[in-house]
């Protein structure tokens, strides 16, 4: 693989280059690892940046068509759109359905957008481990925005707002006592709260949830990277296309605001050292999971614990003598 000349056509904004390159960094295979890493050195120095956009919310919120929705509107305002959708990954098998283009049909066939859905792959939070590396793909080619859609609410997807510039909840009117059931942690991280679907028998519904968000929102600690007004959240609806102008809008204001006073690129920087960090942590753990003399010694020590031979203290001690580590 000529990494030189995929990094020129990736540059030039070949469609097919970018999928190709997707592949590569989603591979788990060594030489393939090398490659990736490669190309992604040969593309940093172009500095190309887009808005990067994550999203998170409940199953059946209505997140896909939202997107398509939402994305639709922006290609029509000339900018070129890139969708990263993780789709949730069988534990047992470790297959995904990757069904999101087919339910963003009109999107998928927009020259303006391009989609790429990912298995999650059981990673903490539902982001795919190298949803990083594609987000940095699409913006070496030239994508104004991109869109992280990831698996559900939770306490781990705090994961996505480390990739992304903006944090987007959507959440469903009438979801019974769904304001309890949301994390506190997600809320605290979430930049805007829309509240999907506000329309037909369902709008003034959604007009009391979005209220609801608001008073929860105005109780959570100011955050310095807000200008006021922040974080807040509006009513949408993604079938009748109503609200996303608005929305947009604010994400606009929000991001504009923050690169004026600073905190767009010291963000960017504090993810690049968070990613840095955990790419370690990953390459470490993968060390003990590998076939060799580690995995092997890992499955005994967890023999005798279970066996109830040894304590788990004394064997993670054990392990990391092994590994010539100390566990102060």
């Amino acid at each position: 693989m000529n990494i030189t000349d995929m990094g020129d056509r990736i540059l030039a904004g070949d469609r097919r280059a970018l999928a190709r390159a997707i592949t590569l960094v989603e591979s788990g295979r060594a030489d393939h690892r090398e490659q990736a890493t490669e190309l992604l050195e040969y593309l940093r120095p172009c500095g190309r940046q887009g808005l990067r956009i994550g999203l998170s919310g409940t199953p059946g919120v209505g997140k896909s068509t939202f997107i398509e929705s939402f994305g639709m509107m922006l290609t029509a305002l000339g900018l070129r759109v890139a969708v990263l959708a993780v789709d949730p990954s069988s534990a047992r098998s470790g297959g995904s359905i990757l069904g999101d283009k087919t339910r963003m049909e009109r999107l998928s066939r927009d020259p303006m957008a391009f989609i790429r859905p990912s298995p999650s792959q059981s990673h903490l939070g539902g982001v795919a481990r190298r949803t990083r590396e594609a987000v940095a793909l699409c913006e070496a080619s030239g994508f104004d925005i991109i869109l992280i859609e990831t698996v559900g609410v939770g306490q781990s997807e705090t994961v996505v707002a480390e990739m992304s510039d903006l944090f987007i909840l959507l959440m469903a009117p009438a979801g019974g006592d769904e304001l309890q059931g949301v994390k506190r942690g997600i809320m605290e991280i979430a930049d805007i709260i829309l509240v999907n679907k506000a329309d037909g028998d369902l709008k003034p519904v959604a007009t009391r949830t979005q209220a609801d968000y608001a008073g929860a929102l105005r109780l959570l600690r100011k955050r310095p990277q807000d200008p006021e007004g922040f974080p807040k959240a509006m009513c949408v609806s993604a079938l009748e296309e109503n609200g996303l102008q608005t929305a947009w809008d604010e994400m606009q204001t929000l991001s504009g605001w923050r690169r004026e006073q600073g905190f767009f690129d010291q963000r960017r920087a504090d993810q690049a050292r968070y990613w840095f960090e955990e790419e370690v942590r990953q390459t470490l753990l993968a060390q003990l999971t590998a076939p060799g003399p580690l995995r092997d010694k890992m499955q005994a020590l967890g023999t005798e614990v279970a066996a109830g031979e040894t304590t788990p203290s004394l064997a993670a001690q054990e392990m990391l003598k092994t590994l010539g580590l100390s566990d102060g």
